[in-house]
């Protein structure tokens, strides 16, 4: 039986084996083991399912903490409609007595008596029924973790409320304002990216040129100074400030711009998103373009390059066609990113400079005026499409990369 050692035992254990497979489950290639648990099989998806889960909890984690923080903070609605009423200024850091804390009084803002105090400041001399009454119709009769579950409950039903000043539901406000925000993010963000690639891969590949120190005192002054003086310095050189009056200061849009043609109306519209589109593209495209430059050397450094190159590849190929994939992948992934940058935090100080009616100056109105319904539900919207973006982004990066994988690590 020795010969069952030799070539022709391989032939037949070949054979055998060819003839004994372990059948195919479903005519997939998943062993047995990896079906009792059916999301081991799709590991993203279940980090995606997680991450979704994750979402309402951070919501509530910051409502609750900015519920807290307007409880304890001086004025409130109440104070300043009493303000109004009087004739006086409201000073933002009086000192406000009462339990619940600055516009809440323990059953409101009432009167212990015709000749006591109340706890608001301006409404001394007033009746203290009609005090109550306000407090009544603001929904400050009622303790501050009524309120707050009340309002909880109607965000789950995507019901934000009803702006204390305005006169409207919050979310029809934030649909208004919406189309202006997401024209100065979604523009700002293009024209950053389109502007930011190019150029990094520009100073990568000149490393240490002088086009690279050049446009490297251009990116650290860019970086250096905020994207609201730029948008001051633009208003005094070319929107009639000092010198040029080529741009209009305020708004989308003109005022005769229905009575427009179409091509004339989307040249009205670009004519006016110039000067704040261009303000937040000095103020952003820095970081990004040092990104894609670092991101480059680090890919063109690597072994695989240098093999490509010895092969005989163009230089062209070589950075287009194995390089530009590998260095994008953070580039491209943290799109969601920036957009959410631009959308919530890059525009307020812009839309407040050039007069634009959008979410960045509504949301900034409200804190100014009190208005509780506005404030919260524009941060219940951002904080909610913030972390859905931020749940793309990561999305991205697998896609753009498969070999990144959130769940494992997780796991």
């Amino acid at each position: 039986m020795q010969w069952f050692h030799g070539p022709i035992a391989s032939r037949i254990g070949r054979r055998y084996s060819s003839h004994c497979k372990v059948p195919r489950v479903f005519g997939s290639n998943i062993r047995h083991d990896k079906l009792k648990d059916p999301f081991q099989a799709f590991p993203m998806f279940a980090y995606l399912l997680r991450r979704l889960a994750l979402i309402p909890l951070t919501l509530l984690g910051i409502i609750t903490i900015n519920f807290v923080i307007v409880q304890i903070a001086p004025g409130g609605p109440v104070e300043q409609l009493l303000a109004k009423l009087k004739d006086t200024a409201v000073s933002a850091t009086a000192r406000v007595g009462g339990g619940e804390g600055a516009e809440v009084g323990r059953g409101a803002a009432t009167a212990q008596g015709a000749g006591s105090s109340s706890v608001y400041r301006g409404a001394q001399g007033l009746d203290p029924a009609f005090v109550a009454e306000l407090n009544r119709q603001f929904g400050f009769d009622q303790p501050a973790y009524v309120r707050f579950g009340r309002m909880i409950g109607d965000y789950l039903r995507f019901d934000l409320g009803k702006s204390y000043f305005r006169d409207r539901a919050v979310l029809d406000l934030i649909l208004d304002k919406l189309p202006v925000s997401i024209s100065l993010g979604v523009w700002s963000t293009l024209l950053i990216y389109a502007i930011s690639i190019p150029l990094g891969i520009a100073k990568a590949v000149r490393d240490g040129s002088r086009f690279d120190v050049l446009s490297s005192a251009a990116v650290i002054v860019g970086y250096a100074i905020p994207a609201f003086l730029f948008a001051i310095l633009l208003i005094i050189v070319f929107a009639g400030g000092r010198y040029l009056d080529w741009f209009p200061l305020r708004g989308l849009t003109s005022d005769h711009w229905t009575d427009l043609s179409w091509p004339a109306r989307i040249l009205d519209y670009f004519w006016h998103l110039t000067l704040p589109v261009t303000a937040m593209v000095i103020g952003g495209f820095a970081s990004l373009t040092m990104l894609t430059k670092n991101a480059f050397l680090d890919e063109i450094n690597k072994q695989y390059v240098v093999t490509a190159r010895a092969k005989g590849l163009s230089e062209r190929r070589v950075l287009y066609g194995h390089v530009f994939r590998n260095a994008m992948l953070l580039v491209i992934a943290g799109f969601p990113a920036t957009l959410v940058g631009m959308l919530f935090t890059g525009s307020l100080l812009i839309e407040v400079i050039f007069s634009l009616d959008g979410l960045g100056l509504l949301g900034f109105e409200a804190v100014v005026k009190r208005d509780y319904p506005v404030m919260f539900g524009t941060l219940y919207m951002f904080s909610l499409i913030g972390l859905l973006l931020n749940l793309v982004s990561d999305l991205t990066y697998h896609l753009v990369d498969p070999r990144i994988d959130f769940a494992a690590r997780e796991g």
